[in-house]
């Protein structure tokens, strides 16, 4: 009978130690002696990773030079993508963490997120082989456009919009949690009143990428979908 996680990514582990292990943060090992924690498996996992994503975008983009499927290929395993996967599959929850980290919010923290993003492909990894692997990340890849990370969403947005109308996009930060050396920002990005999108992010500066990013991807989903439908 698998467990809830096992059935969110969709693999059934033959040795369950293994998961505990991709699930096991340094604070909580270090609170209790002779536990392994997840940053081996974390090493793994990226590399892992990083081979199934690159197979996938070298048969997706056959007329695609070098430069441009290594640009797509950073975008696709980045951090901030691992950490919305992650989020999507409510990783957090499952997570042990020291008491400190849980008292500060380490079950939502981005870093921690996606490197146990990481942790969990290379316990598969281990465990199943690289099949097994990528039938855990392959659902997900197919999920993600295939485009070069511009690292200023920002930017991308501000053109994006002004090649269509003279409005600016403005930012608002809508809440600030967490403690002071901690703090997580959500900003929203709108445009005459209206949402575009939202993101997070440990500075103002970081929130407000995040919120174009969304912004500016949903635009491009919107018009796609409006193409299909013609």
């Amino acid at each position: 009978m698998p467990t809830e996680l096992e059935s969110i990514i969709g693999y059934c582990f033959e040795d369950t130690a293994i998961l505990k292990e991709a699930l096991t943060h340094k604070s909580f090992a270090g609170e209790h002696r002779a536990t392994q924690h997840n940053e081996r498996l974390e090493f793994l996992g990226d590399s892992i990773l990083g081979a199934i994503v690159a197979h996938y975008i070298y048969c997706q983009c056959p007329h695609s030079e070098e430069g441009v499927l290594s640009k797509i290929k950073s975008n696709l395993v980045s951090r901030h993508n691992l950490y919305l996967w992650a989020k999507k599959l409510e990783l957090g929850r499952f997570l042990r963490l020291g008491h400190g980290e849980l008292s500060t919010g380490g079950r939502q923290r981005d870093s921690i997120l996606s490197n146990a993003m990481e942790a969990v492909i290379g316990a598969v990894y281990l465990d199943g082989g690289y099949e097994a692997a990528e039938q855990v990340i392959l659902p997900w890849v197919r999920t993600q456009q295939l485009v070069q990370d511009s690292g200023d969403f920002k930017s991308v947005l501000q053109e994006y919009i002004q090649k269509r109308t003279r409005d600016v996009p403005q930012y608002e930060v809508l809440q600030t949690v967490g403690p002071e050396h901690d703090k997580i920002f959500t900003v929203e990005v709108s445009m005459n009143g209206k949402r575009l999108g939202i993101g997070k992010g440990h500075s103002k500066k970081l929130a407000e990428q995040d919120a174009a990013r969304d912004a500016y991807h949903h635009l491009k989903n919107k018009i796609t979908d409006k193409g299909r439908d013609k």
